[in-house]
């Protein structure tokens, strides 16, 4: 008896089917099976199952479309539903602020329409004389002095004038 079945347990298996297998080094370790060599006509040989979904005429239509879709370049959306809804929720969102935006625009009594009108002159006062403190620290010195000596001759012209 040869030792070419890995286990010896069944050897009336190897008068049956003696597909001349033998472990070289550059064969893999797995055993390859003694059908694929078709010298055995005796063993029944497994049969590639059939895929119902796969030969459902609906499938194969859809398969179809998604092809001809994908060379054109249509390809369907691959967003997951949850990102969808979150994502309307978000612009439903903005567009509510917005309309309530408009909406206490809108609503704005005359006493508010007034109040924002000083309050904007306010703040139209206090930028002129941040402005103009702005360049009376950024002008030079010698400059400073100089309108400090005219102030000065001005006040001593206008003592002399009131006596």
């Amino acid at each position: 008896m040869t030792t070419m079945f890995r286990y010896p347990v069944f050897p009336h298996l190897q008068d049956l089917c003696d597909p001349g297998l033998s472990l070289s080094p550059g064969r893999s370790v797995m055993a390859e099976p003694d059908y694929l060599e078709g010298d055995c006509d005796e063993l029944i040989k497994p049969k590639k199952l059939i895929n119902p979904v796969k030969n459902s005429r609906n499938h194969q239509d859809m398969h179809r479309e998604l092809l001809m879709n994908q060379k054109r370049g249509l390809a369907p959306q691959n967003k997951p539903e949850l990102q969808k809804v979150l994502e309307k929720r978000k612009r439903e969102q903005i567009l509510k602020a917005q309309k309530e935006e408009q909406e206490a625009h809108k609503k704005r009594s005359d006493l508010e329409i007034e109040l924002m009108k000083r309050q904007q002159k306010l703040e139209q006062l206090e930028l002129e004389q941040q402005k103009i403190e702005e360049e009376q620290e950024n002008t030079p010195e010698f400059v400073k002095m100089k309108s400090n000596l005219r102030r000065t001759k001005q006040e001593t012209d206008g003592e002399e004038r009131t006596t």
